[in-house]
C-alpha cells in the first residue's frame, strides 16, 4: 500500500495534477508503470505552442458563429472550469497536436518547461526511492494501435459488454469524427469510458443504452466513445481535464484546431437528466448550426453561381473566338478567292495581249511578206510577143488581171495573188477550169510557157479545204 502510495504522491508532484482519482486512474491505465505514465503525460507538453494556426476552410461554426453563441448565452448560468453536475459548461480548448496529426504523445498545456525538466531526472529520483520501472506492473500497451484502430475496438467492446442498443459511436478517430459532426453541421458528443470505476457499468446499462436516449443522441448527435486505457482516449480525458467518470462532453468544431465545449457531465446521470442537459444545449446551440447550415449552403450557392456563371462566360467566350475564327476564315477566303481571279484576270490579260501581239505580228509578217511579193513581180510589162495576159478570178467573184512575161514562173502567179488579195498565203490553189488543171507546188518552178498558160490564161483560185 505504501509503494501505490508514493508512487501516487511522486506522479501529483510531478504532473501538478490534484485530483486523487484522475491521478489514480492515469496510472491504473499504465499499469502502475510511474515513468511510463509520467513519459506518456508530459512527452510533448511544448509541442502546441510550435503548431501554427491553420484556419479550416470548410468549417461550419467559425469564430462569429462562437461570438453569437456566447451572446445568445448572456443571462444563463456559465460554469466557466469543469463542474461535475449538469451545468452548461462554455470553453475553448486546444486539441492536443497528437491528437491532430495522429501522433501517439501526449499534449497538455498544464505542463511547463519545469516540468520536462523534472521529468528528464526521474529516472534517478526513481532510483533512489527504488521505484524503478521494473516495480511496477506491465500494462495493457496500445501504442501501436491506431486512434481508428482504438475506436472500433472500444465499439466492440461496449456492445460486447452492454448490447446492441447504445448510441452509435463512430469507429473513427477524434479528428475524423469532428470532421464529420462539421459535414453533418451536428454537434459531437464524447464519452469518456473508465473500465475501472465503480460507476461505469449502471452508468452505460441504464444510461448510454437507454433507447430513448440513444435515439435522441444518434439523430442529433455524432458521437464518438474512447476508452481511457486507449491512447486517444486517455488525450481526450486529459484535454477536457476530466476530474470524475463517467464522462461525457457535448463539443463542437472551433477554428485553429481547437475545439468548443458547450456541456460537460461528470459522475453517473439518469437517463432523464442527460436528456434534459442534452436537449438543452441542443436548443441553445441550434441557431449556430441553422446559421452555419445556411452560411455553408450560401457558400455552395457562390460557388455554384460562380462555376456557372465562369461556364457561361466561357461559353461565350468559345462562342465569341468561334466567330472570330471563322470571320478571319471567311476572309482569308474571299482573299484567296480575290487573289485567284486577280490571278486569272491577270492571266487572261496577258495572254490576250499576247494574242493580240502575236496576231500584230502575223498581221505585219504578212504585210510585208506582200510587199515583198509585190516587189518581187517588178514592174508589169507591156503588151508584146513574149507576154501573157492572166486574169485570176478570186473566190467572193472578184477578178485580178496582170500581163507576164512568158518565161515568168507559176510562182509568180502566186506572188501575185498574195500581194494583191487578202487570201491567206499557201491556203489556195490555181486552177485552170477547162480542161481542168491545178497549179499546184510540183508546178511552182515552171514557167507560164512550159505550164501551158501562154499567151493567155484564165484562172480560178481553189481554197484547200
Amino acid at each position: 500500500m505504501s509503494d501505490v502510495a508514493d508512487k501516487l504522491s511522486y506522479f501529483q508532484a510531478i504532473t501538478g495534477l490534484e485530483d486523487v482519482d484522475l491521478c489514480t486512474e492515469i496510472l491504473n491505465a499504465h499499469g502502475w508503470d510511474l515513468e511510463l505514465a509520467i513519459s506518456s503525460f508530459t512527452s510533448n507538453s511544448n509541442s502546441v505552442e510550435n503548431v501554427p494556426s491553420a484556419p479550416s476552410a470548410d468549417y461550419a461554426a467559425d469564430e462569429d458563429a462562437i461570438e453569437r453563441f456566447e451572446q445568445m448565452r448572456v443571462g444563463n448560468d456559465v460554469v466557466a472550469g469543469v463542474s461535475g453536475g449538469p451545468g452548461l459548461a462554455w470553453k475553448i480548448i486546444t486539441l492536443p497536436i497528437s491528437i491532430i496529426s495522429g501522433s501517439l504523445g501526449l499534449v497538455s498545456s498544464a505542463i511547463g518547461l519545469g516540468f520536462w525538466i523534472a521529468g528528464g531526472v526521474l529516472s534517478y529520483s526513481l532510483g533512489v526511492i527504488g521505484l524503478s520501472s521494473s516495480g511496477g506492473r506491465t500494462g495493457e500497451s496500445t501504442s501501436s494501435n491506431s486512434p481508428t484502430d482504438e475506436a472500433i475496438r472500444f465499439v466492440s467492446m461496449f456492445e460486447r459488454e452492454y448490447g446492441d442498443l447504445h448510441p452509435s459511436f463512430v469507429g473513427e478517430s477524434f479528428m475524423d469524427a469532428l470532421q464529420r459532426s462539421r459535414r453533418e453541421f451536428k454537434l459531437m458528443f464524447v464519452y469518456l469510458h473508465s473500465p475501472d470505476h465503480p460507476d461505469t457499468p449502471l452508468f452505460c446499462e441504464e444510461s448510454l443504452c437507454n433507447e430513448v436516449l440513444s435515439a435522441f443522441v444518434n439523430e442529433n448527435f455524432v458521437a464518438w466513445g474512447g476508452s481511457i486505457r486507449d491512447s486517444e482516449g486517455f488525450k481526450m480525458s486529459n484535454s477536457l481535464k476530466a476530474s470524475r467518470f463517467p464522462f461525457c462532453a457535448v463539443v463542437m468544431a472551433a477554428t485553429n484546431q481547437r475545439i468548443a465545449l458547450l456541456q460537460q457531465v461528470e459522475g453517473p446521470k439518469s437517463p432523464e437528466e442527460m436528456l434534459t442537459v442534452l436537449q438543452r444545449v441542443l436548443e441553445e446551440s441550434s441557431p449556430v448550426l441553422v446559421s452555419a447550415r445556411l452560411e455553408s449552403e450560401e457558400r455552395v450557392n457562390n460557388i455554384r453561381l460562380r462555376e456557372e456563371q465562369d461556364a457561361a462566360y466561357q461559353a461565350a467566350l468559345q462562342a465569341d473566338q468561334a466567330r472570330e475564327r471563322q470571320r478571319l476564315e471567311e476572309e482569308e477566303r474571299l482573299a484567296r478567292e480575290a487573289a485567284e481571279a486577280e490571278r486569272k484576270l491577270k492571266e487572261e490579260t496577258e495572254a490576250r495581249e499576247k494574242a493580240a501581239r502575236e496576231a500584230a505580228e502575223r498581221e505585219a509578217a504578212i504585210v510585208k511578206l506582200r510587199e515583198d511579193k509585190a516587189s518581187a513581180l517588178g514592174p508589169e510589162p507591156e503588151k508584146g510577143p513574149d507576154v501573157t495576159q492572166v486574169l485570176v478570178r478570186l473566190p467572193n467573184g472578184e477578178r485580178k488581171g496582170r500581163r507576164f512575161y512568158r518565161n515568168a514562173t507559176v510562182q509568180s502567179l502566186y506572188d501575185f495573188v498574195d500581194s494583191s488579195s487578202d487570201l491567206e498565203i499557201g491556203n489556195y490553189t490555181l486552177a485552170t477550169n477547162f480542161p481542168r488543171v491545178l497549179y499546184g507546188p510540183d508546178k511552182l518552178s515552171s514557167t507560164l510557157k512550159e505550164a501551158g498558160l501562154y499567151p493567155q490564161v484564165s484562172l480560178f483560185v481553189e481554197l484547200n479545204s
